[in-house]
């Protein structure tokens, strides 16, 4: 090999050498990217189902987003339970807001894509008018909803829903009938009976209607009602379609009643 073929060779061998060192820096540097990436993950405050992290960007637009739409509750999901926290979606929802349920994984993508936030703070943004129109139509009735809520799916789609308490005014006006008639009594008592034995009766029904108010939130568990719908429109006559069946059932017994009552033996 003569001089020149060989310098050119040492150059070449040289070149491929310095091309390697720099790939091998090139891929430190993305390790050490991920790396930091993953360090930076962040716990996030408020209400939350499962241990949902977000970086620092995406933390800086959640609180953000929470600060625009001070009028919801927001519920971050993490990745993990979103299925979960769809089946129970009722179960989350405050009767103060209406309560959105958004999983970590949107909140990162809202932060880096303005297509994608766009999108999801307009369906946001056009829940407030449309909620307070649902509350208006459903009147007196509206009552008996102790709570609205959003989801998202992976699409982009909005799931509206409503939890539709069938007994809550009964319940109401049963405790606060019964809440008099103990006070009623107790004062009665009171003039009768020696101050011990009326502070020892007096004790006995404080612990009798903390008996009474637990039995009535078990009650009214067991007769919520979760509706989802697609649309506000959707959502209000499901909600109807509850609170109509429920009417119904309560006329149904009362005919029951009469049936028995003004039944003629003689036939």
């Amino acid at each position: 090999m003569d001089g020149i073929n060989q310098s050119a060779y040492m150059n070449a061998i040289a070149s491929e050498y310095q091309n390697t060192k720099s790939y091998g820096t090139k891929d430190e540097k993305v390790k050490k990217q991920s790396s930091s990436a993953a360090e930076k993950l962040n716990d996030v405050s408020g209400r939350t189902i499962g241990e949902p992290k977000l970086s620092d960007k995406a933390l800086k637009y959640y609180e953000q987003l929470k600060k625009k739409f001070s009028n919801m509750e927001f519920v971050l999901v993490s990745p993990e339970k979103k299925a979960e926290a769809e089946r129970n979606k009722g179960m989350y929802a405050g009767s103060n807001k209406l309560t959105v349920l958004i999983d970590s994984d949107k909140i990162e993508k809202m932060a880096e894509d303005e297509a994608f936030r766009k999108k999801y703070e307009a369906i946001l943004t056009n829940a407030t008018p449309q909620m307070q129109m649902l509350k208006q139509r459903l009147g007196a009735s509206g009552n008996k909803v102790s709570a609205f809520g959003m989801t998202f799916d992976d699409y982009g789609n909005a799931s509206l829903f409503a939890v539709v308490d069938k007994s809550l005014a009964q319940q109401r006006e049963r405790i606060e009938a019964k809440r008099e008639a103990n006070i009623k009594t107790r004062k009665q008592e009171a003039k009768k009976a020696e101050k011990k034995r009326t502070e020892k009766k007096a004790e006995e029904k404080r612990a009798e209607a903390r008996k009474e108010a637990k039995e009535a939130e078990r009650l009214d568990d067991g007769n919520k009602v979760t509706v989802t719908a697609k649309t506000w429109d959707e959502l209000i006559r499901k909600i109807d379609d509850v609170l109509m069946s429920d009417m119904a059932d309560s006329m149904f017994t009362a005919a029951e009643r009469n049936v028995g009552q003004n039944f003629d033996f003689a036939l």
